[in-house]
């Protein structure tokens, strides 16, 4: 039997094949003759327009910045008023070192209340017997560190009739009782030299005095001088600064008068320093603050809003 062979044969179909370059070109040239923004004539490029550089993430200072231009307007507003505290801090204090150097003044028999001021710091004597059972003792004051008392006692002039208040100067806390201190209790007629001093004024810490206790915290001349029936004259006794002397006296309880010096405080130059300082620094962080450069990771390059 013979092999039959089938002589009809299919068409084989082909196999499309396409080369990827041309491909590519194909696909190239295709975007190539569609119509592109470029071709108007209105078309502006991004390269042609100008960048505008920004802060990403602007800041708004606000409160904070407000009070921190306050800061140095202020420091330098007080420190410019330190400046007129010191020189009429150092007029008063050439006014009295003025009074300090000239000869003692007798004291007068009356003298007006309002008038004192006139004389403040004004070194005086005045003469008569001291009233030690009206005595009164303020306190507590400190002195060299030790705990006492200052002992005020009335000076009753008896020609003129007059009493005056009397600051004989500092006693140490044993010696509170003037049985302590017969040493201390000068009796007969003497003769006090001293400074005719303003009134004192009480600050907010320190406690009203208790006249039924007879504790006085400070001296409040007025009240003083009508509790033992005197002059609201305040005199305080002064003395060389000896330091032998003053020892010897606390031995044996009798007052330490006060140097007859200024005692009035002038750290207005240090103020002055203190807040122009405090304004120039300030002044430095509020220009850093306000001029501080962005940082190159917030610049950004954003388009002109006209550009489209």
């Amino acid at each position: 039997m013979g092999v039959v062979q089938c002589t009809t044969r299919r068409p084989i179909k082909p196999i499309a094949f396409r080369c990827p370059a041309c491909r590519h070109l194909s696909q190239s040239t295709a975007r190539l003759e569609a119509k592109q923004p470029a071709d108007s004539p209105d078309f502006i490029s991004i390269i042609d327009n100008p960048p505008n550089l920004i802060r990403a993430g602007k800041k708004k200072h606000g409160l904070g910045l407000i009070v921190l231009a306050l800061i140095p307007i202020t420091a330098f507003a007080l420190g410019t008023w330190q400046v007129q505290r010191l020189g009429w801090k150092s007029k008063l204090m050439a006014k009295l070192e003025d009074r300090l150097v000239r000869d003692p003044l007798p004291l007068p028999p009356h003298i007006d209340p309002n008038a004192i001021h006139e004389f403040d710091y004004r070194r005086v004597y005045a003469t008569g017997h001291l009233r030690h059972d009206q005595e009164m003792l303020i306190g507590p004051r400190l002195n060299d560190g030790k705990d006492g008392y200052l002992v005020v006692t009335p000076l009753e002039r008896g020609g003129e009739g007059t009493t005056v208040l009397v600051n004989r100067g500092w006693i140490p806390k044993a010696f509170k009782d003037q049985r302590k201190r017969e040493g201390g209790m000068e009796n007969g007629v003497v003769t006090i030299e001293g400074l005719l001093r303003e009134p004192w004024k009480k600050n907010m810490f320190t406690p009203d005095n208790n006249l039924r206790k007879a504790e006085f915290y400070f001296p409040d001349v007025v009240q003083m001088a009508e509790l033992t029936g005197s002059q609201a004259v305040w005199i305080e006794a002064t003395m060389e600064p000896d330091l032998i002397q003053s020892w010897d006296r606390a031995a044996k309880g009798i007052p330490i008068g006060r140097p007859a010096e200024i005692n009035i405080r002038n750290n207005h130059a240090q103020y002055i320093f203190t807040w122009y300082a405090l304004a120039a620094a300030t002044s430095v962080m509020l220009w850093m603050v306000v001029k501080k450069p962005p940082a190159d990771i917030s610049r950004r390059v954003r388009q002109n809003k006209e550009w489209n």
